[in-house]
């Protein structure tokens, strides 16, 4: 007898059919990914977008929002602290336009978790919610979900928006090394992996030509082209189809983000106003930065800025800990996130953008003879949120008097990640199953902070 084929609602896209067909060959079952979508109790979204900056090589809190002025002079360090716009908190003299925004930001100075060493494996607890101790390495098909991947799954974007991007690097795992686990679709599928933008911003010539539509091909061209690989991916059957179902699911989308006027209005940087412009800064990350909100506003769900082309290159300041934080890092920094924090305000979206400020883990409360530098600390670090319904103006939690251990409300990445989908209008209880059948919860441990909700 013949198998009963599933029925789709009228108003499916044909990019979200392909979407789930590569998440059914790829990992999950079609039926059970429906279902899931359909699934009653999910939060009512505060927040239809996310932009994350990940300050990939683990920033120090002590130099930046969790400053020490009273505690001993081997761990307090060359910065002072200054006022900022939040009363009775304070911030480094390096951050002075990102002070004049702490009204708009919650911090959260009491995360921790378990690893210490291996850059991949804090870069993958602190963007999945998933503690799997120094287990390092590139990343791997049977990781879990990106908060990227995760939204385009639940939270889909229309068929010509890209769901979700990354950008300005892939950033690897060392100089030499493969590349970080967290970024990527994991188990749900290929199909569900960033777009990549890999380019600088700030070059003069920024294109995104591989997703750029030449003149020389009309719109009807591609439009053909898309019906010959949608019905090329609904013919696939089987295991051995998965690797061409996951390629003709990257070509559908740059099929649809070819034709499509908003994301590739996005692209354009160039037509940003120059006041605009060098307000973010002009260079890589600031300019990356502007693009994610120029992204945004196109429709895309999440993009996330990782600020490092390798783990070691930029926030890993394990010498002259203090040279690149006042003379590079904290400069680039302090323009890029207190512009877009003024930016989104401005144009009425930050009530409706969720900011997340991430980082691997913090920096030891000892300062190293090598060159005034700074370790790996997972003890107790800082993160920064604003907007998409977070509460404006308030400390979360605290570290101790070195800014060592959590003093109060300890908090670990599963509780970030879990909030942040909960903003997002996702039950990170919600348990989604792989190709073999076994149940995944997106969120195993961790709370929803609800007391950061305006």
């Amino acid at each position: 007898m013949a198998s009963e084929r599933p029925s789709y609602p009228r108003d499916f896209s044909r990019r979200r059919l392909l979407q789930l067909g590569t998440a059914g060959a790829m990992g999950l079952s079609l039926p059970k990914l429906l279902a899931a979508e359909r699934t009653p109790g999910a939060p009512p979204p505060r927040a239809d977008s996310l932009i994350i900056i990940f300050l990939n090589g683990g920033p120090s809190h002590l130099d930046m929002w969790d400053m020490k002025p009273d505690g001993p002079s081997e761990s307090r360090g060359e910065f002072k602290p200054i006022d900022s716009s939040l009363p009775g908190v304070q911030v480094s003299e390096h951050l002075p336009k990102l002070a004049r925004q702490m009204h708009r930001c919650t911090l959260v100075r009491s995360m921790h978790h378990s690893v210490n060493n291996s850059h991949a494996a804090a870069v993958y607890v602190s963007m999945t919610g998933h503690d799997r101790g120094e287990q390092g390495g590139g990343f791997k098909p049977t990781d879990n979900p990106s908060p990227g991947a995760l939204a385009a799954l639940l939270r889909p974007t229309p068929p010509e928006v890209a769901p979700h991007v990354t950008m300005p690097y892939q950033t690897l795992e060392g100089a030499t090394g493969p590349p970080q686990p967290g970024f990527f679709g994991g188990w749900l599928g290929r199909g569900y992996d960033p777009l990549w933008i890999l380019k600088d911003p700030n070059a003069a010539d920024f294109s995104v030509p591989e997703f750029t539509l030449q003149q020389d091909v009309p719109a009807a061209r591609m439009a053909n082209r898309s019906a010959l690989l949608s019905n090329l991916n609904v013919n696939l059957r089987g295991e051995s189809a998965a690797p061409l179902r996951a390629m003709n699911r990257f070509q559908q989308q740059a099929a649809d983000i070819l034709t499509s006027k908003s994301t590739q209005a996005a692209f354009r940087i160039e037509q940003e106003p120059e006041t605009i412009r060098d307000a973010y800064g002009r260079n890589i990350y600031g300019q990356s930065v502007l693009l994610a909100r120029r992204m945004i506003e196109a429709g895309t769900r999440v993009v996330t800025v990782s600020w490092a082309p390798d783990a070691n290159a930029t926030w890993d300041t394990h010498s002259g800990n203090f040279a690149k934080l006042k003379d590079t890092l904290l400069p680039q920094f302090d323009a890029a996130s207190s512009a877009l924090l003024s930016d989104l305000s401005e144009r009425g979206m930050l009530d409706r953008t969720l900011v997340a400020v991430l980082g691997d883990f913090g920096r030891t409360p000892k300062i190293n003879a090598n060159n005034a530098g700074r370790d790996h600390w997972n003890y107790c670090y800082s993160v920064m949120l604003a907007g998409g319904g977070i509460l404006p103006g308030l400390v979360y939690g605290a570290s101790d008097s070195r800014g060592a251990f959590p003093a109060d409300r300890p908090t670990i990445p599963a509780d970030i990640i879990a909030t942040i989908y909960h903003q997002l209008g996702i039950d990170h209880r919600r348990q989604l199953y792989d190709r073999f059948d076994r149940p995944h919860r997106i969120i195993p441990t961790g709370s929803v902070l609800r007391d950061l909700f305006a």
